[in-house]
């Protein structure tokens, strides 16, 4: 599978294990950084990046999901989630990164590298990339709602 990622600051260090982690562990791994720590850095750029790049491989029908680390993960779900046809779930359990995929089909995963050791946020990360979408009818469903707001503003 083919994972994006990208970070804050405040997750460079996960971030580097990652790359290797799952790089070793078969994955095709997109580091759309940053490498280091810049002030002038911004990470909605590189988590919209990632974003983009997970929604581009989908159209192109290649597997993919994204991963996007800060220090809490949300400001990086935010922005991976302007991007339309991404679903960013903030995981802080190996429960909220399984049911992200089973019930929402998340398809990028937001972590919060100062909530967690790298071993859990590892875990977490782990749990969420093998986990399938259910793909039972009442979460398709809610999905097509919401796929359908972002396309003309209406859920119905």
């Amino acid at each position: 599978m083919r994972v994006h990622l990208a970070t804050d600051h405040a997750g460079l260090e996960l971030s580097a294990h990652l790359l290797a982690h799952l790089t070793a562990a078969g994955h095709d791994v997109v580091d759309h950084g940053p490498s280091s720590y810049d002030p002038e850095d911004d990470y909605p750029s590189f988590c919209i990046d990632a974003a983009q790049a997970v929604m581009a491989d989908r159209a192109a029908g290649t597997e993919a999901l994204g991963i996007v680390l800060g220090g809490s993960g949300n400001g990086e779900q935010i922005a991976a989630n302007k991007v339309r046809g991404i679903r960013a779930a903030l995981a802080w359990s190996l429960d909220t990164a399984r049911l992200a995929r089973q019930h929402n089909d998340a398809n990028v995963v937001a972590v919060g590298g100062r909530q967690h050791t790298v071993a859990e946020a590892t875990a977490i990360i782990e749990a969420f990339l093998a986990e399938p979408f259910s793909n039972a009818e009442r979460h398709s469903r809610r999905i097509a709602q919401v796929a359908r707001y972002e396309e003309t503003g209406s859920v119905a």
